[in-house]
Parts: C-alpha cells; sequence; structure tokens
C-alpha cells in the first residue's frame, strides 16, 4: 500500500486567517477570555492551541493560559497502536475547576480521541465548561462527538487521510488530502 497526495486543502496563509478566525469566534462566543483556557491535545492540537492562544492576545491583550493533554493512556485502541505506548508529557499549568476549557486538535475523524481528551480533562478536576476546536473535520463520527469551533469541514472517503502539517513539527505548513492506494 502507498500513500498519494490528491489535494492540497489549505496552505501556510490559509491555516494562519483560519486560526485567527477561531481566535475572534472562541473570545466572542465565551464572552471575553475570563476563565477561558485552550488544551492542545499531543502533538498538532498543541501548536494550534498556541497560535489561538497568540492570536486572542492580539484582540483583547490577554493572556489566555494554553495546557498540553496527553491521550495515550487515555486511547481505547491502545493495544493495537503500539506494543509498548509513547508517552508525551501532559502539562496543564492551571487549575481546571470552574475553567471554560476549549480542547484544540487538528483534525475531528471518528470523536475517539477526543473521547479520550475528555477522560484525561476530567481526571485533572472538574471544568465548567468544555468545548470543542479543531482545524478540520472530516466525518466519518463514531461517538457523538462535534466542534463547536471548526475551521474547516471536509468530506472525505474511508481510504482518505487528511494530514495537517505544522512547521513546529513537520517543517512544513499545509493540510493536504491523501489516498491509500493498494
Amino acid at each position: 500500500m502507498r500513500i498519494v497526495e490528491k489535494a492540497q486543502l489549505m496552505s501556510a496563509e490559509e491555516i494562519d486567517r483560519t486560526l485567527q478566525r477561531l481566535a475572534h469566534e472562541i473570545v466572542e462566543k465565551s464572552g471575553g477570555t475570563k476563565h477561558l483556557a485552550l488544551i492542545g491535545i499531543v502533538r498538532r492540537g498543541v501548536p494550534l492551541a498556541q497560535r489561538i492562544a497568540h492570536a486572542m492576545r492580539g484582540i483583547d491583550g490577554v493572556n489566555v493560559p494554553v495546557g498540553i493533554l496527553d491521550i495515550t493512556l487515555y486511547r481505547d485502541d491502545l493495544s493495537k497502536v503500539a506494543p509498548q505506548a509513547v508517552l508525551r508529557s501532559s502539562d496543564v499549568p492551571f487549575g481546571v475547576d470552574n475553567m471554560d476549557l476549549v480542547l484544540v486538535d487538528d483534525v475531528l475523524y471518528t470523536g475517539r480521541t477526543v473521547r479520550a481528551a475528555i477522560n484525561g480533562l476530567f481526571d485533572l478536576g472538574r471544568p465548567k465548561r468544555v468545548r470543542l476546536c479543531v482545524l478540520i473535520d472530516r466525518g466519518h463520527r463514531e461517538m457523538p462527538i462535534e466542534a463547536q469551533y471548526t475551521g474547516r469541514l471536509v468530506q472525505t472517503s474511508d481510504t482518505e487521510i487528511i494530514e495537517v502539517r505544522l512547521r513546529e513539527i513537520d517543517k512544513e505548513e499545509r493540510v493536504v488530502l491523501v489516498d491509500r492506494v493498494e
């Protein structure tokens, strides 16, 4: 099986514009930044959350806290992923009790990653509200989970994969649609 790139869905400039828009939407629908915090899901949700927080600082001058959540131990497919799970550390340097939290991830697909993230969050405390922000929603949900903030909705087939490539991790900046070809 090989992977074939089919299309570029977003350029670096489009990603940046989308994150700016998402930052404005979150601030607006949250009624400001009081008690607001972002939690990036490891891996690509982390730089996305940091960029959104940076954009929010430009909106109302407030530093919105950003936490990092590693969901590895909360996955329901942990035994299938790897014989030895690679743990990256979570870092949520603020209390989550009574906070308005926005989980940030790159792609929403089945909903299982978000379910795992919610389990991880509630091990840290009891937030007032938890919402979801994703750069791409590609459908195919297996869980009753939806994003309140979506950068772009992209319909995909079961063989297609959306790859979000960010300079902090991948040394390039774009979103591409690829296909698995037998």
